[in-house]
């Protein structure tokens, strides 16, 4: 396992997304190398409150395997591409894990891209 510290170079970023649009938005984010590995877990239930009425959405969740330094364009893209006017993105710090598979991580995102 490969530590990392609070600084983490590697993160995974959650963004919930209409069915319909998922596949498509996941394949985006791999090509353009803003994400090295995207899961989408189908079906999930959203409750919450949206310009003051309480909403009651299927949707799937995307789970985004990426690196800190790429998160610039991977927002870019996801504010770009995501057909909410609001797209949920939520950054979680990955401490811990293979180092083959960060490594694998850390060569398949694009380091050249700008961040913007």
């Amino acid at each position: 396992m490969k530590h990392c510290t609070s600084d983490s170079k590697f993160v995974m970023v959650h963004v919930t997304c209409p069915s319909e649009q998922s596949a498509s938005l996941a394949r985006l984010l791999v090509t353009k190398k803003a994400a090295a590995c995207v899961n989408i877990i189908s079906n999930i239930r959203s409750i919450y409150r949206w310009q003051d009425k309480i909403e009651d959405d299927n949707e799937n969740m995307l789970i985004i395997k990426t690196k800190t330094a790429a998160l610039g364009k991977l927002s870019q893209l996801i504010k770009q591409h995501h057909p909410y006017e609001l797209p949920e993105m939520i950054v979680t710090p990955i401490i811990a894990g293979l180092a083959d598979y960060l490594n694998w991580i850390d060569t398949t995102i694009d380091n050249d891209a700008p961040d913007n």
